[in-house]
């Protein structure tokens, strides 16, 4: 299966659903499975953010329960859409879709980077530890 790398909090609050989009600067043309792991980093400037704190204490994570180098869950990478316009509080993808609210406040929007859309989320109910890399990477246990 397809693997992806993020750093805390963002991996945790995009399978749990509070992001519609991973937002990267490159594109891919892969669809399908696509596994989420979680980098051995927490960005704790982040965590400490009152809203961070509030969206990971729904959830019942702190900065410190936090997984870190374990693949977390599982989704369906349905689309790749490029950022057109960032207008600071929303951005505009090329289909003409607006993003808003958290999926904009959880993302990087600028201008040429590329929203990751996304369906079927789950949290696995056993993480796997798992060393991350860049890009999309395999990994031959999931299936």
């Amino acid at each position: 299966m397809k693997v992806l790398s993020m750093i805390q909090p963002w991996a945790s609050l995009f399978i749990l659903g509070e992001a519609q989009y991973e937002t990267r600067t490159w594109r891919t043309n892969y669809r399908g499975p696509l596994a989420i792991h979680t980098s051995k980093k927490v960005d704790k400037a982040v965590c400490s953010h009152e809203g961070i704190l509030y969206l990971l204490g729904k959830h019942g994570y702190t900065e410190d329960t936090l997984p870190t180098g374990m693949i977390i869950g599982t989704c369906q990478l349905i689309n790749c859409l490029k950022v057109t316009e960032d207008k600071k509080t929303s951005a505009i993808l090329e289909d003409g879709r607006i993003v808003s609210g958290n999926d904009y406040i959880l993302g990087d929007f600028d201008v040429g980077s590329y929203a990751w859309e996304v369906n079927d989320r789950k949290m696995l109910d056993e993480f796997v530890p798992a060393k991350g890399r860049l890009g999309l990477w395999e990994h031959a246990s999931l299936k």
